[in-house]
């Protein structure tokens, strides 16, 4: 089962993705970072809500530690997002996006000595090649002019977006209802909290921004559909298998990337971009073949 959620999250992601792209064009970070976050409680909410009238197990006991996680998971994730955002702006889609993939290889490390994860010795050869397959597509005319600014944006990016998935996880796991009820509960409080923060920022610092968002209606809940989606997949997969292990398999979002790269934003993706975004899939299932 945490195989079909993590292809959707994947798949679903891929399209978020394309969409912030987008809208990163005409819209500010924040503004961009929100569109992901303001229609997507609605649909959490409406998704916690089907579960108990499918199977009502009563409400969960909420601690200090969970709260914890989900405060942390929440913040990171903003600024993990705004960083993609800025990556997008570097570069083109498939190549921002596929920087930011460097969150599975973070995850791996961070999985095998924080959380308890056992790679084998084929495992860290794939962190390894993942490793080469980021710098490799950081370079915009070649390795000899390699941009260190886009390098550690995606490093960042890809970090800040791991630490969100392993608190995920962990939030999930100290709740008391079981799965799939734990993961939509999460969801649902990150996301409203991200909201909340946000709108509270934008509205204080940069109303400009928030209207600017709220003029391109169809494209932000486009964007939020997709997002909310693409992470009940994500927190359902990850509330079920260890981070590595989703996020490795969720490499295969790369290739919808390139798919949607070319068919319908119209970017070209050259052979050498091609080539890194392949040995991030290598990565990944060297990876997961332990």
């Amino acid at each position: 089962m945490w195989i079909f959620f993590t292809l959707l999250a994947a798949f679903m992601q891929a399209w978020r993705n394309a969409f912030q792209s987008q809208l990163s064009k005409e819209v500010k970070v924040a503004g961009v970072t929100l569109a992901r976050f303001i229609w997507a409680g609605p649909i959490a909410a409406l998704y916690l809500g089907l579960l108990y009238l499918w199977n009502n197990v009563g409400l969960p006991h909420f601690t200090v530690e969970f709260i914890g996680f989900i405060v942390g998971a929440s913040m990171m994730q903003i600024l993990a997002t705004g960083l993609m955002v800025k990556l997008f702006q570097q570069q083109n889609f498939a190549i921002g996006a596929g920087l930011a993939k460097s969150e599975a290889i973070v995850a791996a490390i961070l999985g095998t000595f924080f959380f308890g994860t056992h790679l084998s010795l084929l495992g860290w050869v794939g962190v390894i090649i993942g490793g080469v397959a980021v710098f490799l597509l950081s370079a915009k005319q070649g390795l000899r002019q390699l941009s260190l600014s886009t390098v550690l944006l995606g490093i960042a990016s890809g970090s800040a977006f791991a630490l969100t998935s392993l608190w995920v996880r962990e939030a999930s796991l100290r709740l008391n209802i079981g799965f799939p009820h734990s993961a939509a509960w999460v969801l649902l409080l990150v996301i409203c909290l991200q909201t909340l923060l946000l709108v509270s920022y934008l509205v204080l610092k940069d109303k400009e921004t928030l209207i600017a968002l709220m003029r391109r209606p169809r494209l932000t809940l486009q964007t939020s559909t997709a997002s909310c989606f693409g992470s009940i997949g994500w927190f359902s997969a990850m509330s079920l298998q260890a981070v590595p292990y989703v996020k490795t398999l969720g490499q295969v979002e790369i290739f919808f990337m390139m798919l949607i790269s070319v068919f319908w934003l119209k970017e070209g993706v050259k052979i050498k971009e091609v080539l890194g975004l392949v040995l991030i899939a290598l990565a990944a299932i060297l990876v997961m073949w332990e």
